[in-house]
């Protein structure tokens, strides 16, 4: 038998340096790449649901998706461009419904993932496949910002209402209870809010009391 190896500790020393040496610390840079999964496909993943299946949720959460990205920066910008008497408590509010918009889109693009799809991500990509209507560059009256995100919201729950049901019948019930439980129930909530703050009604005085000092 040949005499077994040993390692001295000038050979160690040698062989830790070339290690270090090709790993390096120096990033690599400008990497590039084909892509390896296309937009609108699926992978096959074991969570009990066909391929068909997941690429019709797929679509349709993606649609949610994108619209729900727009609505989110609606409302930033409208948070930024809000003025008049009840701009402090409008400033703050659509900043908090902002929030909660953006842990929607991280939600339904989660579940994209989830069911081996590509969440929509990019904003150029996101402006051809969203449905809401593009606002005016500058900005618009209180009244009318209001009533966009109003219009916003109906165009997302009417989407998200088809879609629950559909998803549903094809068994995705995991797309239906994000639909119902997170879409849904926080865009009919802040469409509440919204919508109550477009109600001309007398802050002092009643109708009935008006009338009856004249």
């Amino acid at each position: 038998m040949p005499p077994a190896k040993t390692t001295t500790p000038a050979t160690a020393k040698t062989s830790t340096q070339a290690a270090s040496k090709k790993k390096g610390s120096q990033p690599w840079l400008h990497q590039q790449s084909t892509e390896i999964q296309r937009f609108g496909t699926v992978r096959q993943f074991p969570v009990a649901l066909s391929a068909e299946t997941r690429m019709y949720s797929c679509e349709r959460l993606n649609q949610v998706l994108a619209d729900t990205q727009i609505l989110f920066a609606l409302y930033k910008k409208h948070h930024w461009l809000m003025r008049g008497p009840t701009f402090y408590q409008l400033h703050l509010l659509l900043d908090k419904h902002a929030g909660e918009q953006l842990e929607l889109v991280d939600a339904v693009a989660e579940r994209v993932q989830t069911l081996g799809g590509i969440a929509v991500g990019d904003p150029r990509h996101v402006a051809e496949l969203t449905r809401v209507p593009r606002p005016p560059d500058g900005a618009e009256e209180v009244p009318a910002m209001l009533s966009r995100l109003l219009e916003a919201h109906e165009m997302i729950l009417t989407e998200a209402h088809d879609a629950a049901a559909k998803t549903g019948a094809m068994g995705d019930d995991g797309t239906n209870d994000m639909l119902v439980s997170e879409v849904i129930r926080t865009g009919e909530l802040q469409a509440w809010f919204l919508a109550e703050h477009l109600v001309d009604t007398p802050l002092v005085r009643t109708e009935e009391a008006t009338r009856t000092r004249r």
